[in-house]
């Protein structure tokens, strides 16, 4: 563990067919951090990730995962980060263990079938094992999915709509699970959701964007108070009806 926040983001900047979708974007997650990226449709949040995902190459600035710089060392930066969101689904003809040893081989896990049979009894999939995923309930696959983002012990947690279609007693689960595996680990999230309720309960600070464009930061309830309004979801509205821009 270095004393690096776990992700720093300097001037990134993103455009397509020349209109801005991301505009000179500065943040950093810190360690035990959890940080909340909100903002409506179009605001810029996916492509944020996906290029810390390296899945887009950024048309300007820095990306730093874990003190590692992406564009540098790509591959050593993307096994200290991983990924989870309900859309995002596993091979549903693969049981949940043999989905689990496919990403671990994918990730290059050192001793792999200890790690995924150690993953397997953190997140109590052991009666889930030998089922297909594509036969699990949506609460049960969010679950294999958040087991499969911890299988390389991630310093970085990217975390888009985790408990989006989950239902409330799903959600709260996932939600807590979450919390446990981030605060005191060393570990930091991204999370993008547009459940306010649930950022204000998880996040530690929050990123309101608007057409690719930070316009305020800081912790939820803080934001709240300073600009008079009465939940972070009445706040998020005005940012969305352009009261904010």
């Amino acid at each position: 563990m270095t004393d690096a926040p776990v992700l720093a983001v300097r001037g990134l900047a993103k455009a397509y067919a020349g209109r801005p979708a991301v505009d000179g974007v500065s943040f950093r997650v810190a360690r035990d951090e959890i940080v909340g990226l909100l903002g409506p449709n179009g605001a810029g949040k996916t492509t944020i990730i996906n290029m810390v995902l390296g899945l887009l190459e950024p048309d300007a600035g820095d990306i730093a995962i874990d003190g590692i710089d992406l564009a540098r060392r790509r591959a050593a930066a993307l096994s200290h980060a991983n990924f989870s969101a309900v859309y995002a689904a596993l091979p549903g003809n693969l049981t949940v263990r043999r989905n689990l040893r496919l990403f671990a081989g994918l990730y290059g896990v050192s001793r792999a079938a200890e790690r995924v049979d150690a993953v397997v009894a953190e997140f109590g999939l052991d009666a889930l094992a030998d089922r297909r995923y594509g036969l699990l309930s949506s609460g049960e696959q969010a679950r294999v999915g958040l087991a499969k983002a911890m299988l390389n012990a991630p310093a970085l947690l990217l975390l888009d709509e985790p408990t989006a279609s989950l239902d409330p007693a799903a959600a709260l689960a996932l939600r807590e699970h979450i919390v446990q595996l981030t605060r005191g680990h060393g570990r930091g999230a991204l999370w993008t959701s547009h459940n306010m309720a649930e950022v204000e309960a998880v996040c530690d600070r929050v990123l309101l964007l608007s057409h690719g464009r930070i316009l305020l930061e800081g912790a939820p309830g803080e934001l709240v108070r300073a600009h008079g309004a009465a939940s972070l979801e009445a706040l998020f509205l005005r940012l969305a009806g352009g009261e904010l821009a």
